[in-house]
């Protein structure tokens, strides 16, 4: 008697690992929780910060999350995705990394209970979607506009950015900081490139300096650079992209000679060609030569003899700040210098910061870029001003150009919740809950920002949902008096733009990965492949 049996097929490769279902959901889900209980105790104020050591010894300490996402090598395929998100939130609008992780994070754990219950995945998304489009029109509605133009206002976004970093004891300091770089920038550009940081160790983190123009490191110099001038009032300011070193003729060149006086020919002629470049450029009335090539020492005394200053091996990062801020234009030859194209500023200076020496020039007429230089006893709590400095200098960018603000420390997330509890009463069958489930995640970053800072959650977050019921917009955690206050008259301002993009992402990165019901995992790659 015969049987038909079914022969079994091999689709993929021997020792690939496939799983799929409710289970793979769940699983994903469980690895996105674990990423954001990592970055829970560093929201807010009284977070706490993460020492991360990499497998070279390196250390960083941070409360970034964007910066320990970063740095965690987290291979799960499904828990990469908050990385993503985080580094996406960290691109548009530079601060609310640690927030959007953490809501999405929220998000997914408000979800899994539905997908243990049977619901399908694409019913959680659709609710999601629809509460997160809510959201941002309410807090457009909500948002308060602004002066585009009021220091005041950008000061009270750079300091509520801060208050969660290291330097928030130093934050009157920073915040100045922060806002004068934003405005130095061209109105109409904002990039936020053109402004510098550099970083010297030791000394006070109040001993960091703003330049308004350039400063960047002394260059490898020659015998023959201390004769040169150290400060230049209206200088004359020429950018080469010339090398003006002689070169070893044994090393680059092979040369066959019959007599001495062939040699010496040879030798004189490269002689008269440095010497010829030297003279253009002293003719074209410079006293400030930078290049981005090497100036060796016969160019470096010559200019020491005629009182002109030169710097060899500038940055391509510096020489094109140092452009913009002076004006001028970089040179590829010479010959035929004219006086339109060199640069000026109105004070050129040499000065010991801490062990190094800057090249600073000040007061520049086109200054459409600026420079930090950041102090801090140890390299790590510089890396961490930089990183704040960063967070704060995109939240004024983003100020400035969208210049409506929300209130912080939880009031704007609190509000989002009662609406979209209020809407979902509206409506029958499983979206209600889905909405309301999306309302309850919201408030994860109250009650986070309460256990961080040692507070008591539960009671303060009933107090919030009494004030917000009663009308009080603006209520959030208040951490001065450890109670609830109007965060909006206290000044705890941010951009209605971060929330606005913290929610869109998280939610996407929700719906995405409640979207994915099977992984298949190459063997030979190690890298996960998501498949819906």
């Amino acid at each position: 008697m015969a049987f038909n049996q079914t022969p079994t097929i091999v689709v993929l490769k021997e020792g690939t690992d496939s799983s799929q279902g409710k289970g793979q959901i769940i699983a994903n889900i469980n690895a996105c929780l674990a990423i954001q209980d990592t970055l829970k105790p560093t929201l807010g104020p009284y977070g706490s910060d993460i020492l991360l050591v990499a497998s070279n010894g390196k250390t960083t300490v941070s409360n970034d999350g964007a910066t320990i996402l970063k740095l965690l090598d987290i291979v799960h395929p499904a828990a990469q995705m908050l990385v993503d998100i985080s580094r996406s939130q960290d691109a548009e609008v530079g601060d609310g990394t640690t927030s959007v992780a953490i809501l999405a994070g929220e998000l997914l754990k408000e979800a899994k209970s539905f997908i243990e219950d049977g619901v399908s995945p694409h019913l959680i998304a659709k609710g999601y979607r629809l509460a997160s489009e809510l959201c941002i029109e309410k807090i457009e509605e909500l948002a308060v506009d602004t002066n585009k133009g009021d220091q005041e206002m950008l000061e009270k976004c750079a300091t509520t950015a801060m208050s969660s970093k290291l330097i928030s004891q130093n934050s009157a300091f920073f915040t100045k900081m922060a806002v004068d770089a934003v405005r130095s920038l061209d109105p109409d550009d904002l990039d936020e490139s053109r402004i510098g940081i550099k970083k010297v160790p030791g000394g006070a983190l109040e001993e960091s300096m703003f330049v308004n123009g350039v400063a960047f490191k002394k260059t490898f110099s020659y015998a023959g650079f201390e004769q040169q001038p150290k400060q230049i009032k209206d200088p004359k300011i020429l950018a080469l992209n010339v090398e003006l070193e002689l070169k070893a003729e044994r090393d680059n060149a092979e040369v066959r000679v019959h007599r001495v006086g062939d040699y010496q020919a040879i030798v004189d002629a490269e002689w008269e060609i440095i010497l010829r470049k030297l003279d253009s450029i002293a003719a074209s009335g410079a006293n400030i030569v930078l290049s981005k090539l090497p100036i060796g020492d016969l160019a470096t005394q010559y200019f020491a003899d005629r009182n002109i200053f030169c710097a060899g091996r500038v940055s391509a990062a510096d020489m094109d700040r140092v452009l913009q801020a002076v004006g001028g234009q970089l040179q590829s030859t010479c010959s035929d210098i004219r006086p339109s194209e060199l640069g000026t500023c109105a004070l050129f200076e040499e000065v010991q910061i801490g062990s190094e020496r800057y090249n600073l020039f000040t007061d520049c007429p086109r200054a459409r870029t600026c420079t930090l230089i950041l102090r801090g006893g140890a390299e790590q709590v510089i890396a961490e001003v930089e990183r704040s400095l960063h967070d704060a200098i995109m939240i004024v960018k983003r100020a400035v150009a969208h210049h409506e603000v929300v209130a912080g420390g939880g009031a704007i997330e609190m509000e989002l919740s009662k609406y979209l509890r209020e809407y979902a009463k509206t409506i029958a069958g499983k979206q209600q809950l889905i909405i309301a489930a999306f309302a309850k995640a919201l408030e994860v970053i109250p009650r986070q920002l309460c256990e961080n800072a040692g507070l008591d959650a539960i009671e303060l977050l009933n107090k919030l949902r009494s004030a917000h019921a009663k009308g009080e917009t603006w209520y959030g955690v208040d951490f001065q008096s450890e109670n609830v206050g109007d965060n909006m008259k206290s000044f705890v301002w941010e951009p209605a733009l971060v929330k606005i993009n913290a929610i869109a992402s998280a939610t996407e990165a929700a719906t995405l990965l409640l979207s994915v019901d099977e992984t298949i995992k190459s063997e030979s790659q190690g890298r996960g492949q998501g498949a819906n």
